[in-house]
């Protein structure tokens, strides 16, 4: 056979596939050989992404993905592909990387780092013998059950992949508390799911862990902190029998006077568990109903949102439970505002960061719309109307300050005006304000200066607006709904809402800790058809967060305890006492209710509100308010960079067309040369769409494609068209008669309204149509037909 006349797929057809088939790959039972995309590529604009990672080979046995084969074609050396099979190798987190020409096979061992030639393909036993040394069978009863794949429409991403194989290792391995760290949009409950489904299907259970031996269906509780997010999690796992999904919800106990325990996978929130009342209607938990070993299996969502705080009462509801496996989920790594979580729970697992989200293709990337206004700190003079509350002389009140200690109407007005002026207003949005009542306040004002007529465009969802609020939002994440469009919030929507088609969020209030910060951009991280990227406006500093080393870094080394010198802490700790009244932990006395206040009469007293400092602005002043504003991008890496570094990022660098602007200027003004250079562009990945999407994305989007090209060679700022046409009106209109100027005029408009295609001239007839109706009236008018061209074309010489 003749070497050179293999190419890769021949070579793969031929020698490699045939090969596979004989060690008993695709042939022995829960063995299979599967080419995979590893990451789709980061999306670049306009619909594209950058290169694929695709794996030839991925070797498949009892679930797990033991090895890599990286193909190369026959005359090739065999090592041609090794870097690429162990980069895959890595990312899958297979323990062996091959690459090959179909004749001489080459083999890495991830784990020992030992490589060198070897003979043949392994047998699936040998290399699962070799991958793992001791036996374990739960391991293979988890691998041989199916992912639940929903009909084919659901094939786990590496990482997930990834995720529940060590979730699920660390069962196998006896672990009681396990960690997974992934961002936001990634898929955690999904994950959370596929570990339910193996448990269910083998039947596994704390009793069956003691005999090895599967038993009955382990009974697996889904907790969340908020009703959105255990009835997204609720439906999420809908392909569990019917029989066996329990949403716990205070109601239903309330019906039935008692908790339900029939079921295999149940749901609820910490606040239903923490409630309840017993026999004699004394407060009492509704957690206490189940006996501690009731669960076999814990999911615990967003975990670090307190969940594990030794001080917070949810911590009693993980250690009543304690013989359960508990699994905590965070998009957060560690960090000193979790530092409890990853302690109770211990390292991650398995973590999957934001930055390697965007990188890989499976987030979003986005821009940050630095906003600064001259009103973003206030001190009162005695021009200013004092509304309501007692105002502190000589005091700067601060962007912390205001909506809740004072409030200008006219600040966040203004505020409003400006975002909205920017962004595209059938764009699904998110704004963070301060506190419920200034959600409500900026919604009112939202829709005071809607574009679009429906009076639902702008809603608030806060904890306030219940029932209604949550119908707002199940509409908003909708994605076939267009209405409402936006939503104003104060803390509800920072975590775990799954509206994918999210193009905008508005920061209106300062977010101070890195948790909370990452978790409202990943408000916006999740992928949607047709979003190349998402817009952060941030009117208070926010962006400050990018700069700090914990944005997106790895997970910070914990440190470890001072006294036993371990990590986690191993020291004895004496338990919180119980209550020396009721001798329980938490504790369930009644509690007698707090004397109204005598000043307002209510209960809790209100009277802080009611004196917040309300401001009215001089005439003068609120006329006068200015702002300035900056773009900023961010790398993959995670760092600042210029907009024409991210412009290069999506779309590669400018191709070397011209060589300055002068020659860009003389190639633009001629409409063939400008013709052949839009071309030439079109061939090197800068077609007329991604020209427009570039100017979108550096807030130009009515300039002229010369400016944007100029903006992307020599950061030169862009003017407007409409700018462009007044500046150059007089040089435009000297020497030409008022018919042609009157041409010329129509022309001009066109431009100013759709772009510089208006001035092709392959335009020029339907251009001659719509304002004439017919050549010869035309003619009549402005003269002869090669003299129209050519007033058409040397105007463009003016303008440029």
């Amino acid at each position: 056979m003749n070497r050179a006349r293999l190419n890769e797929a021949e070579t793969r057809a031929e020698l490699i596939d045939p090969a596979l088939r004989e060690a008993g790959w695709g042939v022995v039972d829960g063995s299979r050989v599967g080419r995979e995309v590893i990451a789709p590529g980061r999306l670049i604009g306009a619909g594209r992404r950058g290169k694929q990672d695709i794996a030839d080979y991925v070797l498949f046995y009892h679930g797990q993905k033991l090895a890599v084969i990286e193909a190369k074609k026959q005359d090739l050396q065999p090592t041609e592909g090794l870097a690429q099979a162990k980069r895959y190798a890595e990312r899958l987190q297979a323990r062996f990387a091959y690459s090959t020409n179909g004749l001489e096979i080459y083999r890495v061992d991830m784990e020992t780092g030992a490589e060198g030639p070897v003979d043949d393909w392994p047998a699936p036993d040998a290399l699962w013998g070799e991958t793992f040394k001791e036996p374990d069978p739960w391991r293979e009863r988890f691998g041989a059950e199916p992912f639940e794949d929903k009909g084919g429409a659901w094939q786990p991403r590496y990482y997930q992949h990834n995720a529940i194989n060590r979730a699920l290792e660390a069962i196998a391995d006896g672990n009681d508390r396990i960690l997974l760290t992934l961002a936001t949009g990634t898929g955690k409950t999904a994950i959370a799911f596929q570990v339910a489904w193996k448990l269910f299907h083998a039947r596994w259970s704390l009793a069956a862990r003691e005999t090895g031996e599967p038993a009955r269906r382990p009974r697996i509780l889904f907790l969340a902190d908020r009703n959105i997010l255990a009835n997204q999690a609720f439906n999420d796992f809908s392909a569990f029998p019917e029989d066996a999904l329990v949403r716990i919800d205070p109601q239903i106990i309330r019906q039935r006077g008692r908790v339900p325990k029939n079921g295999s996978v149940f749901f609820t929130i910490f606040q239903t568990f923490m409630t309840g009342t017993d026999e004699e209607s004394r407060p009492a938990p509704n957690f206490g109903d189940y006996p501690p070993d009731f669960f076999d299996f814990i999911v615990i969502d967003e975990c670090h949102r307190g969940g594990a705080n030794d001080e917070s009462n949810w911590r009693g509801i993980l250690e009543y439970f304690a013989p359960a496996v508990q699994l905590g989920l965070t998009a957060t790594p560690k960090r000193t505002h979790n530092a409890d979580t990853y302690a109770y729970f211990g390292e991650p697992v398995y973590a999957y960061s934001l930055k390697d989200g965007i990188n890989d293709g499976y987030l979003t990337p986005f821009k940050v719309q630095q906003i600064a206004t001259t009103l973003d700190e206030y001190v009162y003079t005695d021009d200013d109307e004092i509304l309501e509350g007692e105002v502190e002389t000589g005091r700067r009140y601060r962007e912390d300050d205001f909506n809740r200690v004072i409030e200008i109407r006219a600040r966040e007005a203004h505020r409003i005006k400006l975002f909205m002026e920017k962004i595209d207003p059938r764009e699904k949005t998110l704004v963070f304000c301060a506190t419920q009542e200034h959600a409500l306040a900026v919604r009112d004002l939202i829709n005071q200066i809607k574009p679009i007529s429906d009076p639902n465009y702008c809603v608030r969802v806060t904890a306030n607006d219940g029932a209604e609020g949550e119908r707002f939002l199940r509409t908003f994440q909708d994605n076939e709904k267009t209405i409402p469009t936006i939503l104003t919030t104060s803390q509800k929507l920072s975590t775990g809402v799954d509206a994918r088609n999210v193009r905008n969020i508005v920061l209106m209030r300062p977010v101070n800790s890195m948790i909370e910060f990452k978790q409202i951009i990943g408000r916006g991280t999740r992928l949607y058809d047709g979003k190349d990227y998402f817009t952060i406006y941030d009117f208070v500093k926010a962006y400050e967060h990018f700069n700090d080393p914990e944005w997106d870094g790895e997970p910070i080394e914990p440190e470890r305890c001072s006294i036993c010198n371990n990590q986690p802490c191993t020291c004895v700790v004496d338990p919180p006492k119980p209550c020396p009244v009721c001798a329980e932990r938490p504790c369930v006395c009644e509690k007698e209710a707090p004397e109204p206040c005598p000043e307002c009469g209510q209960r809790p007293c209100i009277c802080l509100k009611r004196r917040k400092l309300r401001i009215k602005l001089a005439d003068g002043k609120e006329r006068t308010i200015q702002h300035m504003s900056a773009t900023s991008y961010w790398s993959p890496e995670g760092k600042p960079m210029s907009a024409v570094q991210f412009v290069e990022r999506l779309f590669g660098e400018l191709p070397t067309l011209f060589r300055n602007e002068d020659e860009l200027r003389e190639l633009w003004s001629r409409p063939k040369t400008r013709k052949a250079l839009l071309e030439g562009l079109e061939e090197k990945g800068y077609g007329i769409e991604q020209l427009r999407e570039i100017a979108r994305m550096i807030d130009a989007p009515n300039s002229d494609l010369f400016d944007v090209l100029a903006y992307i060679a020599w950061a030169r700022p862009p003017i407007s068209r409409a700018e462009r046409v007044e500046s150059h009106r007089p040089l435009i209109f000297d020497g030409i008669d008022y018919p042609q100027k009157e041409f010329l005029e129509f022309v001009l408009d066109h431009y100013v309204e759709r772009g510089v295609t208006e001035l092709d001239p392959d335009k020029l007839p339907h251009l001659i149509d719509l304002k004439y109706h017919s050549v010869c009236d035309a003619v009549r008018e402005l003269g002869s037909v090669a003299g129209i061209r050519d007033v058409f074309v040397d105007f463009q010489r003016k303008l440029y």
